[in-house]
């Protein structure tokens, strides 16, 4: 049998998953300067990395920002467009093995998800998102690369940066820790170094959108989070998250292959097309 291609294609960033028999065989991620030549050398890489010839891919599924530059039959093979929300919801449910969640997609902006066996509901969107980070990061110190700016700073002081409980009130606020964030960057001081800048970004981000994700929990009464897309791949992910769980009363999962979430989803809601 041969395999089924999904391509998450994005504006510079395309994640493409090939899927025989609902198992994931190979994943590769692939950046270039516009999507329909990251599209291309997703798909020529996954084939070349893999040994597969066109006649080993029987079905592409599309799907992303960038599948609409993408016109016809991609080497000859049948080429089908997927909708990125529903895409996206399945390949959530995927990866965390999960019947029903809010799946989260974190890309230059944010989505949120309801997603219960084969049928996702867009509940909200945010611009909040991989976008910010870079473009404020770039504007504060210059740097534009998300992995780049995530190690250099996942060490930093943010009590240098943001405003906790404890800095505005000596008397514990009821379900609330001391060292919660009162205000981001509320106490950013004159002499904050390039890191301790970057590492309140990251927190703003990760922060705001942990929150929004915490209110379309309680919207569809579904308690299981589940987060995907590249986001998910920074250590500052996982420490934000972690507090969110325990704050909030909410489990928020970050699942192996997250960040190919979309493309795996790609696969599976074109199943038998």
């Amino acid at each position: 049998m041969a395999i089924t291609v999904g391509l998450d294609i994005g504006g510079s960033t395309t994640k493409t998953v090939g899927m025989k028999d609902n198992i994931v065989v190979c994943k590769e991620i692939v950046k270039a300067d516009d999507p329909v030549t990251s599209a291309f050398g997703a798909l020529g890489k996954l084939m070349n990395d893999n040994n597969l010839n066109v006649e080993d891919i029987d079905r592409i599924n599309i799907t992303g920002v960038g599948s609409s530059f993408s016109q016809g039959d991609m080497l000859g093979i049948k080429t089908v467009m997927i909708k990125e929300f529903m895409a996206t919801g399945l390949g959530g449910l995927y990866v965390s093995g999960l019947d029903e969640a809010v799946v989260v997609s974190m890309g230059t902006g944010t989505a949120y998800l309801k997603a219960k066996g084969r049928n996702v509901e867009h509940i909200i969107g945010s611009g909040v998102g991989g976008g910010t980070i870079v473009g404020l990061c770039n504007s504060l110190v210059g740097i534009s690369d998300p992995m780049k700016l995530s190690v250099s700073s996942i060490n930093a002081d943010l009590q240098r940066v943001d405003l906790t409980i404890g800095d505005i009130s000596k008397a514990e606020v009821a379900g609330l820790p001391m060292n919660v964030t009162a205000s981001n960057f509320g106490k950013a001081a004159e002499d904050l170094t390039g890191e301790e800048k970057v590492a309140g970004v990251f927190n703003l981000v990760y922060q705001s959108i942990g929150t929004m994700a915490v209110l379309s929990a309680g919207v569809t009464g579904i308690d299981k989070i589940v987060l995907t897309g590249q986001l998910t791949m920074m250590e500052q992910c996982r420490q934000v998250f972690d507090l969110f769980t325990t704050l909030y009363d909410k489990s928020f999962i970050i699942p192996e292959d997250a960040e190919y979430a979309t493309a795996i989803g790609a696969c599976i809601a074109g199943a038998g097309r």
